[in-house]
């Protein structure tokens, strides 16, 4: 896996729309009219750019999969950010649907540790190349980082077909959260090196 830089952005986000189209989880974020697929763009810069801010955005060797990894902690309010949760949500969630957005992450973060994890946010690989080992080659620099850094891993997915791929790499369910789709609150814990 290298580490992706600012020019990379359009390659990733290109993936990760592509990837992330028909995915339950990101449709209930993304206002859905006739700008849906450039909205979905839209979360995906957003991602990347709070990403590239306060943890990594990694691309696969390759350059056809890719992830996008946060360390909560390190994630602070400043007027950038604030600019980039303007355009959020301006350009992709609309107005009317952000006390339903809070609510949700809301509810999502109460099953988060209160010591440092790491979160991955998105990990996606263009749909041609899917089913070809790359997301599992991420994922699996992912969790070496995340040892490295002697941190568990945490993720969600709404698609009930890729619990059975994290649990291969040492994920289990901790919580189960029904919005308009069941979303699945995922962890890897702390695997000591040695």
């Amino acid at each position: 896996m290298i580490k992706a830089s600012s020019s990379d952005k359009a390659l990733v986000i290109d993936i990760l729309a592509r990837a992330f189209d028909a995915n339950p989880s990101v449709n209930y974020i993304v206002r859905q009219d006739g700008r849906r697929e450039k909205r979905i763009r839209s979360l995906m810069d957003y991602s990347f750019e709070l990403c590239q801010a306060f943890g990594a955005v990694y691309l696969s060797a390759d350059r056809k999969g890719c992830a996008l990894v946060l360390l909560p902690e390190k994630k602070k309010t400043t007027i950038r950010t604030l600019m980039l949760d303007l355009r959020l949500v301006v350009g992709v969630t609309g107005l009317r649907r952000v006390g339903k957005i809070l609510a949700r992450e809301a509810k999502i973060k109460k099953g988060y540790p209160q010591l440092p994890f790491y979160y991955l946010w998105f990990l996606g690989v263009a749909p041609e190349q899917q089913g070809r080992g790359i997301g599992s080659m991420l994922l699996q620099d992912i969790i070496e980082e995340s040892r490295q850094l002697q941190r568990p891993v945490y993720l969600e997915t709404s698609l009930a077909s890729n619990i059975g791929f994290y649990r291969r790499w040492g994920f289990e369910v901790y919580r189960e959260i029904l919005f308009d789709q069941p979303l699945y609150c995922m962890r890897r814990p702390i695997t000591l090196i040695g």
